[in-house]
């Protein structure tokens, strides 16, 4: 059985599921050939990490998260897409 989540754990989870939807919306201006890779990586990341209980953990993940999407943003700016 599922454990209940507390406000905070509530919090944090609204906050990977907001950054998964992000990356999603910046995945759709890649290329075609880089699209289907790019959301399996993403999708790959998010499972692996699934079980993560610890914050602080789970704040570091959210951090390189937003900032390699950032990065993906800024690369496919570049590119005109």
């Amino acid at each position: 059985m599922a454990r209940a989540l507390d406000l905070q754990d509530f919090i944090v989870r609204a906050k990977v599921l907001k950054l998964y939807r992000q990356a999603l919306r910046v995945v759709r201006r890649a290329p075609d050939g880089a699209r289907d890779e790019l959301k399996q990586t993403i999708r790959q990341e998010m499972e692996n990490n699934r079980n993560c209980n610890d914050r602080q953990t789970i704040r570091f993940l959210m951090s390189d998260g937003l900032e390699r999407l950032k990065r993906l943003d800024e690369t496919l700016d570049m590119q005109g897409r």
